[in-house]
């Protein structure tokens, strides 16, 4: 029997009378991995009978946080391909054929029913063998511009999921589907008790407050930015909560005060988003985040990322009038001027929160799914 014939019968299956098999790759940074975990625990729900199966790239964080979310993953020796000739430029092609080879052994053991990507130099390598043996793929893009990973697979995918309207520049218009991006266990500060959570950081609940997040890793633009703004916030009578990064754990920690609480990594993000009047990150896929709890925003795109795909994500909200865009290159100069005059502006904070909660889609990842399983018309009975 053929892969495809395989695929054809699959399609028919009753989820509660035969196992389904499914792969999902993405991964390299928490905005592919995560959203790919959303899927998987969605799918898992409405299919608890099915086997799930993660391909990722060796020593990426989805090679941790895969099997701490309870599925099993196997890493790829896949790399990235670095613009500027260097060592690693050279292994490339060398990792890719490795990738490639090994990719092509795990989906032909694994005959998943269909797969899915969310991105990622790992889930280019294993979306594009599924697509060679015929099997159904979706795919998943949290930016408003592409990676090179989507965009190669979007052609032979059966639908594109996105987060923004911009994407039909490089996906055909009828397989996009806006369900904005699935997040694993969205956070929710309705009902969180706020004076709780200034105690809970030591913080005053009387104050004027900024939560400040760079990530599990940190964002040293961030950091430096508020470093040099101390002394303004100071001035102002604000108080911080500074999620610095474990990356910058030692350099940052010092700096921890009555009014600043600096926080290599949140335990409470609720809390943390609960006490905040306005909160200031990078802007990759802790947008949606942001949308569903409301605040108003400071925005400050990474420069590093492929495509400057943050400054996009930032523009498609700044043209609804829904954040605050302020440039890697002019943080530490403007940063905190650009916040001290938002926490002052109550008419401002309040457009930009009921602004940026409008574009939340917190069901993003049942909504996923449920387009899935009728494409693939599985039924559960």
């Amino acid at each position: 029997m053929s892969q495809i014939s395989e695929n054809n019968n699959s399609q028919k299956l009753k989820a509660n009378s035969q196992a389904l098999r499914i792969l999902l790759s993405g991964g390299g940074s928490g905005g592919h991995v995560f959203p790919a975990i959303a899927i998987a625990d969605a799918l898992k729900k409405r299919l608890p009978n099915a086997e799930f199966l993660f391909i990722g790239a060796n020593g990426k964080i989805e090679m941790e946080a895969v099997p701490k979310a309870g599925y099993e993953i196997i890493g790829l020796p896949i790399i990235g391909l670095y613009r500027s000739l260097s060592f690693r430029t050279i292994q490339f092609p060398f990792k890719l054929i490795a990738s490639l080879v090994k990719a092509w052994f795990i989906v032909g053991k694994f005959k998943p029913d269909f797969a899915i990507g969310t991105a990622g130099y790992a889930s280019g390598v294993a979306l594009k063998i599924a697509q060679i043996k015929g099997i159904p793929t979706f795919l998943q893009e949290q930016n408003a511009f592409p990676g090179i990973t989507n965009k190669l697979l979007g052609k032979d995918a059966k639908n594109v999921f996105v987060a923004y309207d911009t994407l039909d520049k490089w996906f055909d218009k009828n397989k996009i589907i806006n369900t904005g991006n699935p997040l694993r266990g969205a956070i929710n500060i309705v009902g969180i008790d706020r004076p709780e959570a200034f105690k809970y950081y030591g913080l005053d609940p009387n104050k004027k407050t900024i939560f400040l997040t760079g990530g599990s890793l940190g964002a040293r633009t961030l950091n430096q930015a508020m470093e040099a703004s101390l002394e303004k916030f100071k001035n102002a009578d604000v108080q911080l909560l500074w999620q610095c990064g474990k990356v910058y754990k030692k350099e940052f920690k010092n700096y921890n005060s009555k009014t600043v609480i600096v926080k290599a990594f949140i335990d409470r993000m609720d809390f943390a988003y609960a006490l905040g009047d306005i909160i200031i990150s990078r802007a990759g896929g802790t947008i949606s985040e942001l949308a569903i709890i409301g605040k108003p925003t400071i925005l400050v795109p990474s420069p590093n990322v492929a495509e400057d795909h943050q400054t996009k994500n930032v523009m498609a909200l700044v043209d609804k009038n829904a954040t605050v865009l302020v440039k890697d290159k002019d943080a530490i100069e403007t940063l905190a001027d650009e916040a001290i005059a938002l926490l002052n502006d109550d008419e401002k904070k309040k457009e930009l929160g009921e602004n940026i909660k409008q574009l939340a889609k917190p069901n993003a990842a049942d909504e996923i799914v449920e387009i899935i399983l009728e494409e693939m018309k599985i039924k559960i009975v």
